[in-house]
């Protein structure tokens, strides 16, 4: 364990020469790759030295064990030892945690798409309770959301709503909710009390830079419409919303909630970055996904990943067969537990895998 931490450091110094090399700092693309390494180093090095600094005491005290003639010496030495070896056990556990690798987007930001599917206006009704639950978790996480484009249902809610989510592993954190979403519950409009069963479907998508995708604007169609919002009714006279279509792959993105077409233009090219990405980047999904229960999430977004049981007050995710009874305060934002638990799953089989740095 110390010397793969040790080679991780050794790694981390080579990376800062190669950062101050003039080629290198000619090469903005693979300046930024180097500068985005150098910085996903840092942890392991300080750990490197947390746990190195604890082996070098822990040899020291038995060394004075065995060498030490002094009583009083030696029971000071067996104490710190004790208390030494209590501290080993967790900073080892944590350092395998470290060393398992995170998947290659893991820290980047994320851009959702809630779709509304089977159960008519109760889904988009649906759409519009999952999109208040991801923004207050975001809220209380410390991770900044902002609404992209929406598509109003007409009873209420989202036929369709995309956002994206920036901060610390966005990508990373909140990966695991792509997939279908299923409500069971009696819908507003049910005048009889019978619960009806609705789908809603989440994407999560990388949300990647010009150094991850190259699109050329050659290769891009913008197109220009008036923004619409509840009703159908026209938010503004101007024709500032944008719909962008990359000619090869036929790829389309849209947004339309900022007043200025500059800004609907920008956030637009986000979204298409990322479906353009997202096509090589499934094909590795894929893989693991064939390995793994709980990448389904993001392998399989046609999968049934959840299901919200109003009447019973219950939520289950079905990747790793976890049930809570606290529907309200989890459709609240408080997500943590089930985010926590698909985590921990995920990295107990990369372990059983032997997926180790």
């Amino acid at each position: 364990m110390l010397e793969k931490l040790e080679a991780i450091a050794q790694r981390r110094q080579e990376v800062e020469n190669l950062l101050g090399a003039t080629d290198v700092m000619q090469d903005m693309k693979r300046f930024a790759q180097l500068n985005k390494e150098y910085r996903s180093l840092e942890k392991f090095v300080i750990i490197y030295h947390e746990y190195k600094n604890l082996m070098d005491n822990i040899d020291s005290s038995r060394m004075l064990l065995t060498t030490e003639k002094d009583a009083d010496f030696r029971d000071m030495a067996k104490a710190e030892l004790e208390e030494l070896e209590e501290k080993r056990g967790p900073m080892e556990d944590k350092i395998r945690d470290m060393l398992i690798p995170e998947d290659p987007t893991d820290e980047k930001n994320a851009i959702f798409e809630i779709r509304a599917g089977t159960g008519g206006d109760e889904a988009c009704i649906f759409v519009g309770d999952l999109l208040r639950m991801y923004l207050r978790y975001c809220d209380t996480a410390g991770l900044k959301a902002e609404v992209m484009d929406t598509n109003y249902g007409s009873a209420g809610g989202y036929s369709k709503v995309t956002f994206e989510v920036n901060g610390d592993h966005a990508y990373g954190i909140l990966k695991y909710e792509s997939g279908v979403h299923r409500v069971q519950r009696v819908p507003a409009t049910e005048t009889q009390g019978r619960i009806h069963t609705s789908a809603v479907s989440v994407v999560v998508l990388p949300q990647v830079d010009e150094i991850d995708v190259d699109v050329k604007e050659s290769d891009i169609r913008k197109d220009t419409f008036c923004s619409s919002g509840p009703g159908g009714q026209s938010v503004n006279t101007t024709y500032s919303a944008i719909r962008l279509t990359h000619i090869p792959s036929g790829i389309v993105a849209q947004c339309q909630d900022e007043k200025s077409q500059i800004k609907n233009y920008e956030k637009a090219l986000k979204v298409l970055r990322a479906r353009i990405y997202e096509v090589e980047y499934q094909k590795w999904l894929d893989e693991i996904s064939k390995k793994r229960k709980t990448m389904v999430s993001t392998g399989d977004r046609s999968a049934k990943i959840r299901t919200y049981n109003y009447p019973q007050g219950r939520v289950t995710d079905h990747r790793i067969g976890y049930t809570m009874y606290n529907l309200p305060s989890f459709v609240d934002g408080n997500i943590n537990e089930v985010l926590d638990q698909l985590q921990v799953h995920e990295n107990a089989e990369k372990l059983k895998e032997g997926v180790v740095a």
